[in-house]
């Protein structure tokens, strides 16, 4: 009876996965046997040695965080920041004018400053507040 297998989901970049389909169509297997096959060759997570030569291949990879009580962490992370909000309230429209809050509203209100009333509150357009500040130059 065959081992039992358990399910690996990863997300490769781009480069490196176009790599795998690339080596397993020209060996004429599929990628779960090239990967199954790596790993069983170059990954051994049991000797010191074996960790060594994991920690030289990831190296780039790796990040240690130092942290005030709790010593040391080491771990990976990527993120990638979310885009400013296109529609802003008055708080947020004063944040991105650098002014009192009161000011953006009173503005909006005497009609200088591109704004809409939504019931009892005031929203504001990015790309709007971003050209008004820029004609006013």
């Amino acid at each position: 009876m065959p081992d039992p297998t358990q399910a690996l989901y990863v997300r490769l970049p781009q480069s490196e996965s176009q790599r795998l389909q690339r080596a397993a169509a020209a060996l004429g297997t599929n990628k779960k046997a090239l990967v199954s096959s790596l790993v069983a060759a170059y990954v051994d997570p049991d000797t010191p040695e074996g960790l060594e030569q994991l920690r030289i291949v990831s190296a780039d990879r790796r990040v240690t965080v130092t942290l005030p009580e709790e010593g040391v962490t080491v771990g990976r992370h990527a993120f990638t920041p979310a885009p400013p909000a296109e529609v802003l309230t008055a708080g947020e429209a004063a944040e991105l004018l650098q002014v009192e809050e009161t000011e953006v509203v009173a503005l909006a209100e005497r009609g200088e400053l591109p704004g809409r009333r939504i019931g009892d509150a005031w929203r504001f357009s990015r790309a709007a507040l971003l050209a008004w500040l820029g004609a006013a130059a």
